[in-house]
């Protein structure tokens, strides 16, 4: 017991020395360590002192030299502006002395105007006394040329204007007609150079179209077997092809006969199909029949297509196409319409490449010019308006559509292209051999042409000669002078032009003739 006792107060002292040692060491390096910390704030307070007076300098060396260099452009911009000031001052002192000159000479020239006011007043005064005097002569002097001549002043006047009036008119119309020859054989000797080389660059034959075609067979028991029991058989053929079939006495030949070239086309394939086939009854008419009219069709497109491929034409609308391949089954006055419209294309084509225009346009145009034709009689109107209408549906060019629209003048003309379609399908219509005309017509167009230029003035007698290509107007010599007698000529070429329907062109020749009668007894 007592040695546990002993052991406690030795650990007690034990811990109590311990702890004494502890904090007399620890006093000690916590001094140490704070004298140390002291050491070195001092000496960061002395160099932060050192590095912050270096920096004082530095900044104020900055600031005097901003404030020099502040101070000398102030002394330029100060020294700019005075010069500036002094610049103007002595443009001021420049300017007041020409104002002062100035001055001067304007009190100098209104001091020579008012003396030639002065100067232009007398002389007034004495130009107004000259002419008082100058009047008295002159009514004087009328008066004595009254008494010799025997007219008074107002008719002297109406005689000298009147004299002058007609040398006028002379003059002019001799002016006039000068010019108008000058300009119409140029533009005639020009025109025809491009339209002799176009029509000797384009050479198509002119085919004349028929309403009938012949049907050969082998022998004339064909026939009976084509008529069919109680002619069944050639009733349901006229009936399905719209041809009237002839039977007669023609050896060896049916004659198929129909104003559709078309349909007279599918007859013709159709009743020959039949003929080799041996098989001739209504059932087997209505096959054959229909399957050639699918073949023409296919054919129509084809021929469309190699017509577009022979004028060098592309991207047409498969329609149009289809309207150019009818052509071909179509006639215009006995000429083939697609043979026709192939050679206005070429002539058309030619002519706007000589005056420098759009070829293709101009050949598209040519070859469309009389697509309306192709169209059936269920559709009215002029065949150039249908044909607008057609071309404008399709979407063509608009010069292209303005082209087939105008040719005939039925709408205004906008392209020179529309002008060259119209020349050219007149040359292709005047060519010999071209087209046919009822005698009928023919004489009728003539009569017209003749009683159109006897309804002018002055006109004594008519004679339409050369086919009806020149009318020959003679006119009565005491009505007509010879400036009236071109005038003339003009005036009735442009009525032929708005009223009548023609072919090519007509001439006009006017005659005024003379004729002085004398007897000797």
């Amino acid at each position: 017991m007592d040695s546990i006792v002993f052991i406690i107060i030795i650990d007690a002292i034990l811990v109590a020395l311990f702890f004494y040692l502890g904090w007399y060491f620890n006093s000690k390096i916590g001094k140490k360590s704070i004298l140390s910390a002291e050491k070195r704030a001092e000496q960061i307070i002395a160099d932060a002192q050192k590095e912050a007076n270096a920096i004082k300098k530095e900044k104020l060396l900055e600031v005097k030299d901003e404030w020099y260099k502040k101070k000398v452009e102030f002394d330029n911009e100060v020294n700019q502006k005075r010069q500036k000031i002094a610049n103007i001052e002595k443009q001021l002192s420049a300017r007041e002395e020409n104002v002062e000159k100035k001055y001067d000479l304007i009190l100098q020239k209104e001091k020579d105007i008012r003396k030639l006011e002065k100067e232009l007043a007398e002389l007034k005064s004495n130009l107004d006394k000259r002419a008082e005097e100058i009047k008295k002569l002159e009514i004087e002097q009328n008066e004595k040329l009254e008494k010799i001549s025997g007219m008074t002043s107002e008719d002297a006047k109406k005689l000298l204007i009147e004299n002058m009036i007609n040398e006028a008119k002379a003059d002019s119309s001799q002016m006039i007609r000068e010019i108008y020859e000058k300009a119409k054989a140029d533009a005639k000797k020009e025109a025809q150079k491009i339209i002799v080389q176009a029509i000797q660059r384009t050479a198509a034959d002119h085919s004349i179209e028929t309403t009938v075609s012949v049907v050969q067979i082998q022998n004339d028991e064909m026939k009976g077997r084509i008529i069919g029991k109680e002619g069944r058989n050639i009733r349901a053929f006229e009936s399905v092809t719209g041809v009237d079939v002839i039977v007669d006495d023609t050896p060896e030949a049916v004659i198929l006969s129909s104003f559709d070239q078309f349909r007279r086309e599918i007859a013709r394939i159709s009743l020959e199909k039949l003929i080799a086939d041996g098989r001739i009854h209504p059932a087997r008419i209505e096959e054959v029949v229909q399957k050639t009219t699918n073949e023409l069709e296919e054919e129509i497109l084809k021929e469309g297509e190699n017509t577009l491929l022979q004028l060098g034409l592309h991207n047409m609308h498969p329609e149009l196409v289809r309207y150019v391949g009818k052509m071909k089954y179509r006639s215009s006055y006995g000429q083939n319409l697609l043979q026709h419209s192939i050679e206005v294309a070429f002539l058309t084509g030619i002519m706007a490449a000589e005056l420098g225009l759009d070829q293709i346009l101009a050949k598209r145009a040519g070859l469309l010019h009389d697509i309306g034709k192709t169209v059936d009689k269920t559709v009215e109107g002029p065949h150039a308006l249908i044909g607008y209408d057609i071309t404008k549906k399709y979407k063509e060019h608009p010069i292209v559509i303005n082209a087939v629209g105008s040719h005939h003048e039925d709408i205004e003309m906008e392209h020179p292209i529309a002008v060259l379609v119209q020349a050219a399908d007149a040359i292709s219509g005047a060519r010999p051999g071209a087209r046919r005309e009822p005698i009928e017509s023919y004489v009728k167009r003539l009569e017209n042409l003749e009683n159109l230029a006897k309804s002018f003035q002055g006109v004594a007698k008519t004679y339409a000669i050369q086919a009806g290509r020149e009318v020959r107007v003679v006119v009565e010599q005491e009505k007509v002078d010879d400036s009236v007698a071109e005038k003339l000529a003009r005036e009735i070429a442009g009525k032929i032009e708005e009223e009548m329907e023609y072919p090519g062109q007509i001439k006009v020749t006017v005659i005024r003739e003379v004729r002085k009668v004398a007897f000797a007894r």
